[in-house]
């Protein structure tokens, strides 16, 4: 019996004592413990520099999964031959291993992460939603000791599992009756805020930002503003509540979830599995390789006022100008005195 039945057979059991599903994609505080129990690899998928400041004991950091998995202009994720030599150097068998991944409280890179592993052939990884937030607060030991894992040699033949591409989904438009599903804001959908070289949305999309998801969508919000002293309201809404959420969608229907990369979309995809949804695609490039397209339809269609944008962008450099002389002549002012 190789390592990584064993450890599903152990989740079986655990899973069912726990009353969480086995094949379940979403861990609890207690899931964490009971996965490092059975060999499991925990992955920090934030900053290096918040892994370094406490981290769950035993969890492997590579940094964060953002910037390595993502490419800077495009924001897509690397060749597997990229891919290989980041989990391999890590010591991360994702074809072979369970991997449970971990970031703050709701963190969609969380779940981007744990999409990565099903990415390049290996099984989905199961999220702690609750992160390093959830660790803390039910009062659990950190480490600032990294953990190294032995170097592996990894070989990934396959990329793009469980994804759709444009070219697909333009397709799937124009033939008409795709389920598409938009986890943006409200403002990016209808063009309001534009983020790529045109603003709107996939005809035919219906919108549901991924933080409805959560029990107060509006936390991050109210944590900036200082009205809520944690992250509790980013904590899942109940399955029934996110039953409701998507009782317009069909379960038994493929469903097509994109953001503007396919960060945002991974945490609702994976919510979606959670809830039955038999067939759950990520459109990896999402808004930004949709509206590069520009012959492919789109809602609510905004182009981007370039001489505009210009205009902003001269008048921050002058502010910025400013700020940097008026900076310059305190710090002359104070070695003179």
């Amino acid at each position: 019996m190789n390592r990584f039945l064993s450890c599903f057979l152990g989740a079986l059991c655990l899973g069912a004592s726990a009353g969480v599903a086995a094949d379940s994609l979403l861990v609890d505080t207690a899931g964490v413990e009971q996965a490092l129990q059975r060999g499991a690899v925990v992955w920090d998928a934030r900053a290096a520099k918040d892994y370094a400041e406490g981290h769950i004991p035993g969890a492997v950091n590579l940094g964060a999964v953002g910037d390595l998995f993502r490419d800077p202009v495009r924001e897509d994720p690397p060749a597997a031959a990229a891919a290989a030599k980041l989990f391999g150097d890590a010591g991360i068998d994702i074809l072979n291993r369970e991997v449970v991944v971990y970031g703050g409280k709701g963190d969609p890179y969380a779940y981007f992460a744990a999409r990565m592993l099903e990415y390049y052939g290996g099984p989905h990884g199961k999220v702690y939603h609750g992160g390093i937030d959830d660790w803390k607060a039910a009062g659990k030991p950190l480490s600032k000791e990294p953990t190294k894992l032995p170097a592996i040699s990894l070989q990934l033949g396959t990329e793009r599992v469980g994804t759709l591409w444009t070219g697909e989904v333009i397709d799937q438009v124009r033939r008409g009756g795709a389920q598409l599903l938009d986890v943006r804001t409200a403002k990016e959908f209808i063009g309001q805020d534009v983020r790529a070289v045109r603003g709107g949305h996939i005809v035919g999309a219906v919108n549901i930002p991924y933080e409805d998801n959560w029990r107060d969508p509006d936390t991050p919000a109210k944590l900036a503003a200082k009205k809520v002293p944690n992250k509790d309201g980013m904590a899942l809404k109940s399955m029934d509540q996110l039953k409701a959420l998507y009782a317009g969608l069909d379960p038994d229907k493929e469903t097509v979830v994109y953001c503007q990369s396919g960060v945002r979309a991974s945490e609702t995809a994976a919510v979606l599995r959670e809830l039955g949804f038999r067939d759950v695609k990520v459109y990896e490039p999402s808004w930004l390789g949709y509206a590069g397209v520009l012959s492919a339809p789109a809602g609510d269609e905004v182009f981007i006022n370039v001489g505009a944008m210009l205009g902003q962008m001269k008048s921050l450099q002058a502010r910025l100008g400013a700020l940097e002389a008026e900076l310059s002549r305190m710090r002359q002012a104070q070695t003179t005195r």
